[in-house]
C-alpha cells in the first residue's frame, strides 16, 4: 500500500430496530440472527484486518474469525484499541494461529489502520463514533434485528460533538437486503 493511501474502511454495526446494540445491562448475544452473522463471516473473509477495542473483547471475548467452509488459508489480523493495557491474554483471539494479532495503544484511529488496505472495524459505540469523527468510515454495513431494546439500552454511536445538522456525516445507502428476519442496510460515505 502507498504511503499516501489509507485503508478502506468498513463500518459493520449489528443493532435492535432502535439502533441498540445491548441492553442496560450489556447484553447482546444474539441480536442478529444466523443469517445475517454468516454475512458477517463473509465480510471478515474479505478484509486484511478487523479494528476492534479492548472493552467488546472484556465484554464478548468473540473470536472475530471468517468461519466459512471451506475455511479460509489466513484469518484477517486483528488490530486492538488498548491504551490502559487491560487485554486479558486468555482472550478467545489469541487461540487462532492462522493470523497476527496487533495490539495499539493510542486511540488515533487512522494511526492504527496504518499498513493495511481493507480494515472492517467491529467495535462499540465509543470506536464507532471515534472513527467517524476521524472521517474514516467509507462504507457502513448495518444489520437491523426486528426487536427494540428500549432507551435503557446501549446506543450504537457514541457522541460525535455535531452542534449543527450541516456538519453531519452524511451517507448514501447503497442497498438493503432481508437476512433471515433482520435487514442488512449498506451506506457509503458521501460527506
Amino acid at each position: 500500500m502507498s504511503a499516501h493511501t489509507r485503508a478502506r474502511v468498513t463500518l459493520k454495526l449489528a443493532t435492535s430496530l432502535d439502533g441498540k446494540i445491548a441492553l442496560a445491562n450489556g447484553a447482546s448475544k444474539w441480536i442478529t440472527g444466523p443469517d445475517s452473522r454468516s454475512e458477517v463471516h463473509k465480510m471478515r473473509a474479505a478484509h486484511e484486518a478487523i479494528l476492534t477495542g479492548v472493552g467488546t473483547i472484556i465484554a464478548d471475548d468473540p473470536l472475530f474469525t471468517a468461519r466459512l467452509d471451506p475455511m479460509p488459508e489466513r484469518q484477517p489480523d486483528l488490530i486492538v484499541l488498548d491504551r490502559s493495557c487491560r487485554m486479558p491474554m486468555g482472550a478467545k483471539v489469541f487461540s487462532v494461529t492462522e493470523r497476527q494479532v496487533v495490539m495499539r495503544s493510542n486511540r488515533n484511529i487512522a494511526d492504527a489502520l496504518a499498513g493495511y488496505e481493507r480494515v472492517m472495524i467491529e467495535a462499540g459505540a465509543q470506536i464507532a463514533a471515534a472513527a467517524i469523527k476521524a472521517n474514516v468510515v467509507d462504507r457502513i454495513e448495518w444489520f437491523r434485528a426486528p426487536i427494540i431494546l428500549g432507551s435503557d439500552g446501549l446506543d450504537v454511536i457514541a457522541e460525535l460533538g455535531l452542534e449543527t445538522l450541516e456538519k453531519a456525516p452524511i451517507f448514501q445507502r447503497t442497498g438493503i437486503i432481508e437476512r433471515g428476519a433482520d435487514i442488512q442496510e449498506s451506506y457509503e460515505r458521501i460527506r
